[in-house]
This record gives structure tokens, C-alpha cells and sequence, in this order.
């Protein structure tokens, strides 16, 4: 009389222990699906308004290039000299108060800038340090382009979470690869306007 094998391969184990672990998922009812409706006007949302902007009504020329920051849509409109448009999802400062608006133009570009923070921010917020160097931690991500008026420019982040955000104390942030994009293009000189 033969008598039938009783071992268990891996495979025959493997596939009991699976089916063991699906029979609960299998007998789940699942609820209805949700159809999310549109939220009204008290909820707050990170949007964006990809809206292409003419340069016409903003700037008398497109000498030495031009960028147009609209920060209710938080936008950064880039034109070259040459009329070439480009346009770029971007971080806007956290409050009004904060918010710098009007012309000024790029006075200084540097890659692999260092961040001090300023005497507001310390006061703020004192744990800041004193300085970061260049890095993954610095908060200028891997370009700045300084505009005329003092502790403001137009940088990079390393924290793309910020984009499409009220996220700096006054600065306009671009992710690091647009930020190279603007950079390469721009130059000292080139005007910016802040609407």
C-alpha cells in the first residue's frame, strides 16, 4: 500500500498562506466611492494660474530681458530679449506684510549661494543660524539672483513642497531646475516686476 507524500513545498506553503491572508480581503464589502465636490470659498487651496501674460502693459522694452512675478497666481513670467517666453510655477512670500510689490531688476546672480538669514527672521525665529553655506540645506537651493532691494531675490529651493505655496519670507522661489533655466537667461540688469 503506498501511502501519499505529506510534506508541503515552499511553493504549495506560500500559496495556502496567501489565500489564508486574501479570504478576509475578498469577503470586505467596500464603501461607495466619494465623488469630491468642489470646496467653496472658505477652505484654503494651493492653486496656481497658469494664465500666459503679454509683456506689453508690463514693461516699456524687453532690453536686458524682462520677469513678471504675479504672486496671487504664483507665477514667474520670464521674457528674453529676443521675445522668447517662458513661464514658471513658483513660491511667494507667507503673508502681505511680507510682500514686496513694484520694480526693481536683478543686481546680483550667484550659483551655489550661501543664506543668512535676516535680523526679522532672527528675531522671529532664533534657533535660525547665523549662516548655511552652499548645500542641501540651504534654503536658496542652487541659485539666487539678488534684485535691488535689499534681502530680496529670486532663488532655488531644495524643498519643492514650497512651490505653488505662500512658503518665504519674502523671497520668489523656483524649483532648482527652473531657477537655472531663468538664470541662464537673465543677467544683471534684467528687469523684474512684482504685481
Amino acid at each position: 500500500m503506498n501511502r501519499p507524500n505529506r510534506t508541503l513545498s515552499r511553493r504549495a506553503l506560500l500559496g495556502a498562506g496567501l489565500a489564508s491572508l486574501a479570504a478576509p480581503l475578498a469577503a470586505q464589502t467596500l464603501p461607495p466611492i466619494a465623488i469630491e465636490r468642489p470646496a467653496g470659498r472658505d477652505v484654503p487651496r494651493n492653486t496656481m494660474s497658469f494664465k500666459a501674460q503679454d509683456w506689453r502693459p508690463h514693461f516699456g522694452s524687453l532690453r536686458r530681458g524682462a520677469i513678471l512675478v504675479d504672486i496671487d497666481s504664483r507665477i514667474l513670467h520670464m521674457w528674453e530679449e529676443n521675445g522668447a517666453y517662458h513661464l514658471y510655477p513658483s513660491s511667494v512670500p507667507m503673508s502681505e506684510d511680507m510682500t514686496r510689490r513694484g520694480r526693481t531688476s536683478v543686481t546680483r546672480m550667484v550659483v551655489g549661494p550661501g543664506w543668512t538669514p535676516t535680523p526679522n527672521m532672527r528675531r522671529r525665529d532664533p534657533s535660525l543660524p547665523a549662516h548655511i553655506p552652499p548645500g542641501p540645506n540651504n534654503p536658496l537651493g542652487t541659485h539666487a539672483m539678488h534684485l535691488g532691494w535689499k534681502y530680496y531675490r529670486i532663488h532655488g529651493t531644495h524643498d519643492p513642497r514650497k512651490i505653488g505655496r505662500r512658503a518665504s519670507s519674502g523671497c520668489i522661489g523656483l524649483y532648482n531646475e527652473h531657477i537655472a533655466e531663468v538664470f541662464s537667461m537673465a543677467r544683471v540688469g534684467t528687469q523684474v516686476l512684482l504685481i
